[in-house]
């Protein structure tokens, strides 16, 4: 193991000024990078925030509701960062509390009764890793999330914002359809954390974020999500194109029994890894 490491080690000649994939990953946690409550106001109509988790609090990291895509009655959940300094702060910078992940599961179990598909939006570093959500159960809270996601009966599209970090992601991540923007990332751990685990120095992080392949581009040639939506125009332009992919899938996904959605969720996943189908489905993309 200490030889692989020192084998990563010695690739790393390139600066933190010349990795694309580094400075890719700053330009996402910018200040002026859209949040994911941005782009919602944006693509959906009529939204009406709810609160709570019925057992414990109101998470400001996760915000959900009720809202209209097109004509489409869907429920909403974003992982939100905050518009500034203040409302950061009020929110962990996007890192959900136990309470938070306990909303978006009961927001996900009232849209299962009232048949309203679901719509998640991905923005964050990872779950909060306090004290506090440790002692509220913050591990139980994220497998409940995937335990329950996995069965729901109506169809689940899951967005990859800017950010999609470790479970703190995958929590809202147990979808039908996954996609990532195009300069989004989705990786168990954040170049930071993998650099103090491999190097025990945070510094080399821009050569962490190299070897872990967690670009969108990478992430979908490894089969784990299903689309790459392109970021190209403006942000009006964006929020049009996400809008118009989003209602094809949902209509496509409503002709679905819930059986069936949940039948197909669980296989998606259970594929992911499968090394024979992954050459299958890069060979018909050469091939196409």
């Amino acid at each position: 193991m200490s030889n692989q490491i020192h084998n990563l080690d010695s690739e790393g000649t390139t600066t933190r000024q010349e990795n694309s994939t580094w400075n890719n990953i700053l330009s996402i946690r910018s200040e002026k990078r859209f949040k994911s409550m941005e782009l919602a106001n944006n693509v959906f109509t009529d939204f009406i925030e709810l609160h709570g988790d019925r057992y414990y609090g109101d998470d400001r990291a996760i915000v959900g509701g009720l809202a209209y895509l097109s004509n489409i009655p869907v429920t909403v959940i974003c992982q939100y960062k905050g518009k500034d300094l203040a409302d950061s702060k009020l929110r962990q910078y996007g890192m959900p509390l136990p309470e938070g992940y306990r909303k978006a599961l009961r927001l996900m179990k009232q849209a299962e009764k009232f048949n309203r598909p679901i719509i998640c939006f991905i923005d964050t570093p990872g779950a909060f890793p306090g004290i506090n959500a440790e002692e509220r159960g913050q591990a139980e809270a994220i497998a409940r999330n995937l335990f329950e996601m996995s069965a729901l009966g109506v169809p689940v599209i899951s967005v990859v914002i800017s950010e999609g970090g470790s479970g703190g992601a995958l929590a809202l991540g147990v979808a039908n359809k996954v996609f990532m923007l195009e300069k989004a990332i989705y990786s168990v751990v954040s170049p930071e954390g993998c650099a103090s685990i491999l190097w025990r120095d945070s510094k080399k992080a821009s050569l962490a974020s190299e070897h872990l392949k967690l670009t969108a581009g990478d992430i979908y040639e490894a089969g784990i999500i299903d689309r790459v939506i392109s970021e190209k125009g403006t942000f009006e332009q964006l929020c049009e194109r996400l809008r118009s992919i989003l209602q094809k899938e949902i209509i496509q996904l409503q002709k679905l029994s819930g059986m069936e959605l949940k039948e197909a969720r669980r296989n998606k996943f259970r594929e992911i890894g499968n090394i024979r189908k992954l050459k299958e489905d890069v060979l018909r993309r050469v091939d196409a």
